[in-house]
C-alpha cells in the first residue's frame, strides 16, 4: 500500500467487535465534556450511505473518542470522515479511541 493510501472502508454494521478497521461516514453528534471532567471529545459517526435497508438489523453508529482533548479541529456535526483504529465495544456501541482520521471534502455543484 502506498503511503497515505487507505484500505476500503467497511460499513459500520460489519465492523469486527475487536480489531483494527477502517470505516467512513458522517458525524451525527458530538459531546463536549464540562471543564470539571477529564478532557475527552466524543463524536458519533453514522454511515448513512450504507443505511439504505431499514430492516438489516445492524447498528450504523460508531463512537469515536479522543482522550486528552476537549475539541478536535474540523470535527463538527455534518463532517464526512474516513477513520481507522482499533474497535472495541463500550456500552453496547462499537468505539474507536484516538482514531486516525481524514476529513473528506464535498464537491461544490
Amino acid at each position: 500500500m502506498e503511503q497515505g493510501a487507505w484500505p476500503a472502508p467497511v460499513p459500520i454494521n460489519e465492523l469486527p467487535l475487536r480489531g483494527r478497521a477502517v470505516s467512513s461516514g458522517v458525524i451525527d453528534a458530538v459531546t463536549i465534556q464540562p471543564a470539571s471532567a477529564s478532557p475527552e471529545f466524543t463524536a458519533i459517526l453514522t454511515d448513512r450511505e450504507f443505511h439504505r435497508v431499514a430492516s438489516d438489523g445492524g447498528s450504523h453508529r460508531l463512537r469515536l473518542v479522543w482522550l486528552g482533548r476537549r475539541r478536535v479541529p474540523g470535527i463538527v456535526v455534518g463532517t464526512r470522515l474516513r477513520i481507522e483504529g482499533m474497535v472495541s465495544l463500550r456500552d453496547g456501541l462499537p468505539t474507536i479511541y484516538n482514531p486516525r482520521y481524514e476529513i473528506i471534502g464535498t464537491q461544490e455543484s
